[in-house]
This record gives C-alpha cells, structure tokens and sequence, in this order.
C-alpha cells in the first residue's frame, strides 16, 4: 500500500540537489505545475525551505510549498510538501560553496533512509556537484554508487530512459563512473552476468516487460573483430552472456557498439547493455537530452533522476534560469510515479 493511504497516490520525494545549481529553480517549477496539472502523487521535496523560495521568487515564481507533516496524507490543490534540510551557509548561484556539501550529503541519506523505510514510495534526485562533494572530503563519486553503499546492495545498474513510451530506448551499464583505463579490468564474467540478471530482473518487476531482449555490447570496436582486436569479448563478455542465458536471461551479443543503437536495430530489443559510461549514454543523450531519465536499477526502492547536471551557468543568472528546461525533471517524477505503482500492484 502506499504510504499516503491512497493506492493510486504513491508519495514521491525529490532531492533538491545542489543549492547552487539549477535544482532549485527546477523545484519551483515542478511545483508550479503541479498546482494547475497535478502529478499523481504527493510531492515532497528535501531541502533548504527558505532557499527554496529565495530562488522561486528570484525567478517570478510562487510555487504552493508547505512544511512536511509525515502523520498527514498529504496537502490538497497542488501544495508541494518540503522537508526542511538547512544549509550550513548561504548560496551564491552559480558558485558551489564546499560548507554546504554535507548538508546536499544529508538530503540524499534522508530520501534514501525514507525510501528504504518505505515512509516514501520513490525518489527523484536532482543533480549535485560533485567536485564540491570532493572538495569537502567527502569521498563521493555518485548517486548510484552513493545509495548502494547506503543500502548495502552489493551490484546496482545505472540505466537511462528515453522516454516512457512503448519504443523508449533505454540504456544500462556494467561500469559506471570509471577512468577510461579502469574499465577492461571492471569488466568481468561476474559483473557482466550480474548486470544482465538485474536489468532482467528490474525490466519484469518494475517496468512489466514479461520476457525482456537484451542487447549486449562489446567492448572493444567491432565486438573485438573475433578476437584480432582484444580478447575481452570472447573471453569475458561472451561466456558471461551463456551464464545469464543459462538463468533464462534473454541476452544476446557481444554485439558491436556502433551498430546496435542503429534505430531500427534498437527498437527489437528491450534495453540495451553497455560496457561503460560514454559507450553507451551519448547516444541516448543525443536522442533525448532534456527529457531523459536516469534511473538505478537494483535498489529496494525506486530511484529515477535527471539526464542533465547542475548547470552552474544558468543558476548564476535569473533570466538566464528563468529559461532552464524542467522537461527532463518533470519526465523522471512521471516514470516514479509509473514504476512506484507497478511495484506496489505487484506485489498487491
């Protein structure tokens, strides 16, 4: 059952991400609309309150926010419930300050404790700036990587969404965020077949695909040109693709990379596997930047997000802010609230 009381109605929180970033004013806008063209859901953003409106008025606008009650069931005619998480210092748009990264640290424990608890059915995480993290000591190298230490998941996948229409094309990794010369070494029988059994099993589970194709790309040009340009595909990604098979995964390659996201190519499968980050998500990018989603597979809760970063160069001036495109924001609370509630009649 959801957490509001109302089975159609799954509770989602939003990470407002870097407060120096476009997240804020992304928020606002998403609140805006959700006065007039309701999500179906009760929204809860966590962040600064006051920096929260500080930049919605910053940019015309004035969204519905309330403070977050976790005994009610939820706010009527649009208000956007805000669990208050204060800054440690005040924001200068456009320029990260490194005091405050604990407190950015801070609202992705709690949205991923709340998920987790399941006081809220899904999370949505706008962009932080990760440099900042760094610059504060914090060893962070991502969302996906964060949460999964959070929950103890020992294998997540990062996949991005296109669209959430029937022909969405959508693309997941082995590795993630890795220097290029890490990534044939990451790359093993293990990881791959453990991939391939998750992306499986989120596919069936959360998006309803009942028998899921899976495209699975191989590493070197070519898929290794039968060996003559690496070993890796014959020796690594191929067995790996019989072991996922063994397990009724119906996995297909090693394929090469610059052929299978050919559309017509791409539309016959049901997601397609990547070996790592820039194989994969320019293309998707290419295809559907502003309006893609991001999404971990594997967690215990639903974690979607924007396709796009901070765009420090925006938030720096209003009327260049008052331009950002929410589109992509607005498409990972859809695809949320579609995957919270294909998890929940599942398991009704």
């Amino acid at each position: 059952m959801f957490t509001d009381g109302a089975a159609e109605r799954p509770t989602i929180a939003i990470t407002a991400g870097e407060p120096a970033g476009i997240g804020p004013e992304l928020c606002a806008m998403i609140a805006v609309r959700h006065a007039t063209q309701p999500f179906a859901a009760r929204l809860v953003v966590i962040g600064d309150a006051e920096l929260l409106s500080a930049r919605a008025a910053r940019i015309g606008l004035a969204p519905r926010y309330a403070p977050y009650d976790p005994a009610s069931f939820g706010h009527a005619g649009g208000v956007v419930d805000v669990l208050h998480e204060p800054l440690a210092a005040p924001v200068t748009p456009g320029h990260p300050d490194a005091t405050n990264a604990h407190s950015v640290l801070t609202t992705l424990m709690r949205g991923c404790d709340a998920c987790t608890a399941a006081t809220f059915d899904a999370l949505v995480t706008a962009p932080v700036q990760k440099s900042v993290m760094l610059d504060a000591g914090i060893p962070f190298t991502g969302h996906t990587e964060f949460f999964a230490e959070r929950t103890s998941t020992p294998r997540v996948v990062m996949m991005l969404v296109s669209d959430p229409g029937p022909d969405a094309l959508r693309v997941a990794l082995v590795t993630t965020h890795l220097p290029l010369r890490d990534v044939p070494a990451a790359i093993t029988r293990a990881a791959v077949a453990q991939t391939l059994s998750i992306v499986h099993h989120d596919l069936v589970a959360r998006f309803g695909v009942r028998a899921p194709r899976i495209a699975v790309c191989g590493l070197n040009p070519h898929a290794g040109e039968s060996g003559y340009l690496g070993r890796e595909d014959l020796d690594v990604i191929a067995p790996a693709i019989a072991d996922a098979r063994a397990h009724g995964v119906g996995a297909e390659g090693p394929l090469p990379a610059d052929t299978v996201f050919v559309p017509s190519h791409a539309r016959g499968y049901d997601a397609i596997l990547a070996m790592y980050h820039d194989q994969g998500l320019p293309v998707l990018k290419a295809a559907s930047f502003g309006h893609g989603v991001n999404v971990t597979l594997g967690l215990p809760f639903v974690r979607t997000s924007v396709d796009h970063g901070t765009a420090l160069d925006l938030a720096v001036d209003a009327e260049r802010a008052r331009t950002a495109d929410p589109g992509s924001l607005a498409a990972a609370l859809d695809l949320a609230i579609a995957l919270a509630r294909h998890r929940t009649s599942a398991h009704a």
